[in-house]
């Protein structure tokens, strides 16, 4: 779905290519760490006891989960230390 004006959309184009490659980086930086502050949030609402490793865990799972099959994500989590689900234990 796509709902903006094409003349919005090249305003916006214009404004983002008008930043130096360093002020672009910045912001996609700043836009990645709210969103981890978000998806953190998010799993952190559910008032379930989460030890460290799991939420990184489910974090991961949360932003890259789409990204891979499910084999190749149990693999990624179980390769990477301080990093379990659940069903890991």
């Amino acid at each position: 779905m796509n709902d903006t004006s094409r003349i919005i959309e090249k305003k916006f184009v214009t404004m983002i290519m008008s930043l130096t490659p360093t002020e672009r980086l910045r912001m996609a930086s700043r836009m990645f760490d709210s969103g981890r502050k978000l998806a953190i949030a998010g799993l952190l609402s559910r008032k379930l006891p989460l030890h460290p490793s799991q939420l990184r865990a489910l974090l991961f799972l949360r932003m890259y989960g789409s990204d891979f099959s499910s084999t190749d994500t149990r693999r990624i989590i179980r390769s990477i230390p301080h990093m379990q689900l659940d069903t890991d234990r």
